[in-house]
């Protein structure tokens, strides 16, 4: 950012902006001079983050205007992924993709279009909007790794999400497989000072992370074994009485038949599948139901266990459940959706995607919970007793493996084209051979973002989107919080930027969708968004400026007014929505996707558990790499060891080496650590390296460092509920890179 700047000059306008380089959404103050942003600090009264701004959120300004960013619309001029462009307009360009796209739909049907987002950098509900009216059931996210799967087996339980916390009077929280202290650290100061209070700080983890460092208990499972250790949990807590009878009496079925299902998994025996004691094991249970009302902060360590993902989830949902520690104050709190403003599902036009076209949707005949049948099933229930219903954006996806296995093989049946959003597929997604196989197979392919990345370089048209500075934003954590942040545009979009609205109404209006697009650009929209809202303005502009926030009254216990959404209206400890999908209706021990009691063969040869770690400073997913400043910070991916596994691999501190699973290999740099156990390895994942040129082969060396070459996305290594795939939990094995491997 900017140091000479005269802020107090009368010229300035200082604009009111959000950072949207991790999920944080930190607010800031933008500070603007004839359309150009001169200084970029934190916001003092935005509740997020309360004025500070981590590396990433200080290099918003560099970002803005940094030489590699994309400005101008492109068109393929060579073989794809020569890296031959002609520079269009942005006219001619959304006039050849309408076209190729209308043909696309005659010869092969809407379902032939698949769209792959971001991580919460867009307006994801006009995307939706754009898909239902053009037919295709066949959007999706990386969401798979992150929340979405939890959020849906929650709701499925007791009616929504706890994502939201009461952490300011809690007396206990867990974090299940989260590391805020190196990810997000606006939260872990809250917890510091919540822990100078009395907070009890629980950290499972199999790493001694940041903020195991600060934890009154560190419990060090091995990785992908969490659904023995929260089954032994509710074994302690049922068995020893440590549950909450009164609110299993008023509010819960099936206690009775739960406590006799959890009977055989007791801290003993999970204990050598989590490497855990058994009476470590008992600790936590017992902290954290005496120590009530308490929170377990979800992290996405879970969501990306594969096999066992769904099991965990039921069963770490349950553990608040027969706590009671829900809805009441200092716990997980059931917000349910925006009841005072459109949400983004009320943007979504889902009502106009036909039937036939929901049971097309990829995925959905093997991982029905987050596809039409399961989001269907439950969004039903959810407006019965909320009124509205979960964002079928993120909860309501195509499976992507499938999609990309579809783009390959025409099965079952083809995927001629795909935009992608904002978004490194080939980075982010498990299984980076089949990625990159779909993306030069696909017969049409179009990107909209804000760098040249692997992804993109693949593409036949990529268009340059705007970042968080050149547009406004309305947050409200994938469209199912009760409350929203609301951020203004500092600047119009530089050179020939466009928002991703700007993008997908363009596209529309060239098919046929006019009526259904009556906001002219993404104010306007979200103006019409907030109107209910009734405060006295009239753009949303004035909205950002006046209000910013807006928190509705917190009440708890809303189950008393309401009910659960649920079909029995209340937490079903045996769940017949799982039941009634062909689930399990109450979690059982699930093995991880690869391990040495079911897999001895492959764990003599792979005899190491691999991890991959959530986000770390200073990258978010696999962006910022550019930003010199940053990769200053962190210049080589770290594949941390054990000093005692590395010293009987010939292995010493900065060695590059690679790290192999039977799916293929990576190389990272060795960081040689006490922090983690003897038997397991953790990759960096996101990697690849700009400065080499993104063309084919090489693509940025996006094979070299990068983790999801590791991984699989075999239906049998899929969680069953949800289709998400394991890069955690893995067998794999560690040797030194020789001189002829190069480094």
């Amino acid at each position: 950012m900017s140091t000479d700047v005269d802020l107090k000059d009368p010229g300035i306008q200082v604009k009111k902006s959000v950072c949207f380089f991790c999920h944080n959404n930190c607010g800031m103050l933008v500070y603007v001079k004839d359309g150009k942003v001169l200084h970029v600090e934190g916001d003092d009264d935005y509740p997020v983050n309360n004025g500070g701004l981590c590396s990433r959120g200080n290099v918003n300004q560099i970002f803005l205007d940094h030489p590699d960013r994309l400005n101008y619309p492109l068109k393929r001029a060579g073989k794809r992924g020569e890296g031959k462009w002609e520079r269009v307009t942005w006219e001619q360009a959304l006039d050849e993709i309408a076209a190729r796209l209308t043909q696309i739909k005659e010869e092969f049907g809407a379902e032939a279009l698949a769209t792959a987002g971001g991580t919460q950098r867009t307006d994801d509900w006009a995307r939706r909007r754009f898909m239902n009216l053009y037919g295709s059931p066949n959007g999706f996210h990386n969401a798979h790794l992150c929340w979405i799967p939890t959020f849906m087996v929650e709701t499925a339980i007791y009616g929504w999400c706890p994502f939201e916390i009461d952490m300011g009077n809690s007396r206990c929280l867990v974090l299940w497989g989260q590391n805020p202290a190196a990810s997000v650290l606006p939260e872990m100061s809250q917890i510091s000072n919540f822990k100078k209070n009395g907070l009890k700080l629980i950290v499972i983890d199999p790493r001694f992370t940041e903020s195991a460092a600060k934890a009154d208990l560190w419990l060090p499972l091995r990785p992908g074994s969490d659904s023995a250790l929260a089954l032994a949990w509710l074994n302690v807590i049922i068995w020893e009485g440590l549950y909450d009878s009164a609110f299993i009496e008023n509010c819960c079925v099936g206690f009775d038949e739960l406590a006799k299902h959890v009977q055989q998994y007791t801290p003993e025996w999970a204990a050598p599948l989590t490497w855990l004691d058994p009476e470590q094991i008992r600790l936590g249970a017992r902290m954290y139901a005496t120590n009530k009302p308490g929170n377990i902060q979800w992290g996405t360590a879970v969501d990306q266990i594969g096999r066992p993902g769904g099991a965990t989830m039921h069963a770490r949902a349950l553990l608040r459940a027969v706590t009671g520690n829900l809805d009441a104050p200092g716990s997980d709190l059931l917000t349910g959706p925006a009841q005072d403003f459109m949400t983004d599902e009320e943007m979504e036009a889902n009502d106009w995607l036909p039937e036939e076209q929901k049971a097309k949707q990829l995925g959905s005949d093997k991982f029905k919970l987050i596809t039409w049948e399961g989001y269907g099933k439950i969004a039903a229930i959810t407006r019965e007793v909320w009124g509205k219903a979960p964002t079928a954006e993120w909860m309501c996806e195509a499976h992507p493996p499938t999609v990309f296995n579809a783009m390959i093989t025409g099965e079952p049946y083809p995927v001629k084209a795909i935009i992608t959003l904002a978004s490194n597929p080939i980075n982010s997604y498990g299984q980076t051979s089949q990625v990159i196989e779909a993306l030069r197979k696909v017969d049409f392919h179009v990107s909209v973002e804000y760098w040249m990345t692997p992804t993109a370089a693949l593409a036949d048209y990529v268009l340059p989107t705007a970042c968080t500075l050149e547009r406004p934003t309305i947050t409200s954590t994938y469209g199912c919080s009760d409350f929203l942040l609301a951020s203004q545009r500092a600047i119009p979009p530089m050179y020939e930027r466009r928002t991703d609205y700007d993008f997908w109404r363009g596209l529309a209006l060239r098919m046929g969708q006019d009526e259904m697009w009556p906001w002219e650009n993404l104010e306007e929209a979200n103006y019409y968004r907030i109107y209910p809202l009734g405060y006295p303005v009239s753009s949303y502009d004035e909205f950002v400026e006046n209000y910013r926030f807006h928190f509705p009254e917190r009440e708890y216990y809303k189950y008393g007014r309401l009910g659960f959404a649920t079909p029995s209206r209340r937490v079903e400890l045996v769940s017949s929505t799982l039941a009634e999908l062909g689930y399990p209706s109450m979690p059982s021990y699930v093995g991880p996707a690869e391990n040495e009691i079911d897999d001895p063969e492959l764990a003599e040869k792979y005899p190491l558990v691999m991890t991959s770690v959530g986000g770390f400073m200073p990258y978010h997913h696999s962006e910022h790499f550019q930003i010199k400043e940053l990769r200053f910070l962190r210049h080589a991916p770290r594949v941390e060891i054990n000093p005692e596994t590395a010293a009987k691999l010939g292995i010493q501190q900065g060695d590059w080496v690679w790290v192999e699973t039977r799916r293929g290999r990576i190389k990272q740099q060795a960081e040689l650590t006490q922090a983690i156990h003897p038997r397991v390895v953790t990759t960096e994942r996101g990697w690849w390296y700009p400065e080499r040129g993104v063309v084919e082969p090489d693509l940025g060396g996006c094979l070299e460092s990068n983790p999801n070459v590791l991984t699989s996305v075999a239906d049998e290594h899929c969680d069953p509920l949800s289709g998400t795939w394991a890069n955690r939990g893995l067998l794999c094995r560690v040797y030194k890179v020789d001189g002829k491997d190069g480094q």
